[in-house]
């Protein structure tokens, strides 16, 4: 029986992550894995990662994180913004990863037919902290309180001039995609940010949700027709249903945060079949 299972966040820079990687295992040789961003900040870590990890799984199904998307002073490969992504979209290929810029591929396994959309969208800084209305006093406030995201040093959107501008470019082109798709086939989405604003209002500073996601996604999964959405980013693993729609993060996370909890982690998390609880 073929599950369809998901992880996010390995940041295998990190010894006890690359530890974790090289246990992960199918729960059968017919698994397919999403990966749903921040899985390392160079390319040599995610080539090696996903390597590993496409050895075992029968199918791997990677989007970008914001670390991958990192430029870091002392990383040989100086590419920045849009020549970065694509150079980790030539790395996937080469090793037969699916990215977002690949056709939706369809799985059949037990709970199927779902097509499998690995969504790279980014966020606009729109999910701003409560009480400010603009980007500029939403960063002035973050900037004040002293939570402010490494993207904003390390993550550059050229050519586009800002990471917001970026942003509503994948959302247009994504949004067109899926648009043109069969709506009879069911979506399962992966994004490296959940496509709603509701599960960052756990996060203990609020004002990080800046960096997040973007209102434009706000309908999508009841838009389209739509089996789960996998994504990652916030280190906070749990499921949430909204609107009927299960919300599965998968994010494993520093050392520091998975180390001290009681269980280990338990990834890849299954998405299809759903099992009862």
């Amino acid at each position: 029986m073929s599950n369809l299972v998901a992880v996010s966040d390995l940041h295998v820079t990190y010894k006890e992550n690359r530890e974790v990687v090289e246990q992960l295992r199918p729960l059968t040789p017919q698994d397919w894995l999403l990966v749903a961003g921040d899985v390392g900040e160079r390319l040599t870590d995610v080539g090696w990662a996903l390597s590993v990890l496409k050895e075992r799984f029968e199918r791997v199904v990677w989007t970008p994180g914001n670390h991958e998307l990192w430029t870091m002073p002392d990383d040989p490969v100086t590419l920045r913004g849009v020549e970065r992504y694509k150079a980790l979209v030539e790395l996937c290929r080469k090793l037969d990863v699916l990215t977002p810029e690949d056709p939706y591929e369809t799985w059949h396994g037990p709970g199927g037919p779902v097509r499998v959309a690995p969504l790279f969208l980014g966020y606009d800084y729109t999910w701003l902290p409560d009480g400010y209305d603009t980007k500029e006093a939403g960063l002035a406030y973050a900037h004040y309180t002293g939570v402010v995201c490494t993207d904003e040093y390390m993550l550059h959107p050229d050519p586009y001039p800002t990471r917001d501008d970026w942003c509503r470019a994948r959302v247009a082109e994504t949004e067109q995609r899926l648009e043109e798709c069969d709506p009879a086939v069911p979506f399962v989405f992966v994004n490296h940010y959940p496509l709603v604003r509701q599960p960052t209002r756990v996060l203990r500073f609020p004002e990080f949700a800046q960096w997040c996601g973007t209102v434009l996604t706000a309908d999508w999964h009841t838009r389209f027709n739509t089996a789960a959405m996998v994504y990652g980013h916030l280190h906070i693993p749990r499921s949430t249903v909204y609107d009927g729609v299960p919300f599965e993060e998968v994010s494993l996370g520093y050392p520091r945060e998975w180390q001290p909890r009681q269980r280990p982690p338990g990834l890849p998390r299954r998405i299809l079949p759903v099992t009862s609880s």
